[in-house]
């Protein structure tokens, strides 16, 4: 390998972009996932009630808000308290450009909502009319309202009605919303005024203490209708994950990329190891002659092919780390380069080389002393 230096480099460059395909790849699916669940891992709740035709959180179905008082029957539920969600246009202020938002409608003092950078004066400013909490790490295109804010009161349009920014909470831009906002449930039906009171998007259910959360789920399945399904905080999350997993697009695209990136540094590592055996193919005949077995000549190849993986994660792994951060300011969806990820990406790497080594070998049947010689 050293001997070939100009070779070694278009090997390593190939396992290069193998890995860096993989980490973009995963980089952006773990976003998508995390992204997608942060609102759900916000809500201060045990149980949640939700249509049972809904796919996801940002475009969920209403159910009709009487299922909240039927599930105040069990004697395990200390309270209940409904969440609206509804897709609203926001005005950008100072370029009067419209975006798309996701607004949430809560009742400020049921303490379900507990949305990082919430303060109990914000979610007391929500009382008043026509007054609402803006996401700080919303994309730019809703204007820079946290530095606004911090000069003075922010007034602009949300639902073709007048609305104040009082407060600000942090979540952050997702594959569903480019942005979010919170209010009061009154102030919710005057920006959204198409959407009845009686029909809810999510229920949250707050158990007594000491109460079982399975129990209760069982025994809500069991006296409610078919048209809400009942979800634990944990199945709540998993039941988002799967949607953009499975039901969205762009989770399988994303499972696609891996797969693919796989599939094209195997090629690659195979036709540099395969090209390798066939040029050398008088050095293996001669090292048979001289007495060497073929497991032998076979370490030889899975030697390389390990090498390989190793310098080529490297500068892989480093440059990876570089697009994640330049990805993560362009679509303001952090893309984390964890320990897990590190380690998967490395033993997919090496997992491939490995394959590829395996089907190179194959060649070194050629290398028979008496054909050569």
């Amino acid at each position: 390998m050293r001997h070939e230096k100009s070779r070694l480099a278009a090997a390593i460059s190939g396992v290069v972009f193998a890995c860096l395909l993989i980490f973009m790849q995963l980089g952006f699916m773990t976003a998508l996932f995390e992204s997608a669940v942060q609102i759900q891992k916000s809500l201060n709740a045990d149980l949640f009630l939700m249509h049972s035709t809904t796919e996801a959180l940002w475009r969920s179905t209403p159910f009709p808000r009487a299922r909240l008082a039927q599930a105040l029957a069990l004697p395990e539920i200390e309270r209940v308290a409904p969440i609206y969600v509804q897709n609203v246009v926001w005005r950008n202020p100072e370029t009067s450009l419209k975006r798309t938002l996701l607004l949430f409608g809560v009742d400020p003092t049921s303490g379900v909502v507990g949305f990082p950078g919430l303060t109990a004066d914000g979610l007391a400013a929500i009382t008043k009319p026509d007054v609402i909490l803006f996401d700080a790490r919303a994309k730019p295109e809703f204007g820079a309202v946290p530095s606004w804010l911090a000069e003075g009161p922010v007034v602009s349009e949300l639902g073709n009605r007048r609305a104040e920014v009082a407060g600000l909470f942090e979540i952050g831009a997702t594959f569903g919303s480019e942005g979010n906002a919170l209010t009061s449930e009154a102030n919710f039906w005057r920006f959204v005024p198409n959407h009845s009171p009686a029909q809810v998007n999510v229920g949250a259910i707050v158990l007594r203490a000491g109460a079982d959360a399975a129990a209760a789920q069982a025994a809500l399945r069991r006296i409610l209708p078919d048209d809400v399904m009942v979800l634990t905080k944990p199945g709540l999350i998993a039941f988002e994950k799967n949607y953009w997993a499975n039901t969205a697009p762009v989770g399988f695209i994303f499972g696609l990329g891996v797969v693919i990136g796989l599939i094209v540094g195997c090629v690659i590592v195979y036709q540099i190891l395969f090209s390798d055996i066939s040029r050398h193919i008088g050095e293996y005949a001669t090292l048979k002659a001289m007495g060497y077995t073929n497991g032998y000549l076979v370490r030889v190849v899975m030697g390389e092919a390990l090498i390989l993986a190793v310098l080529g994660y490297i500068p892989g792994w480093m440059l990876g780390l570089g697009l994640y951060e330049l990805a993560s300011a362009q679509i303001f969806i952090p893309l984390t380069m964890t320990v897990e990820k590190s380690i998967g990406v490395f033993a997919l790497i090496f997992g491939m080389c490995v394959v590829s080594g395996l089907l190179a070998i194959r060649k070194l049947k050629d290398a028979n002393p008496a054909d050569m010689f």
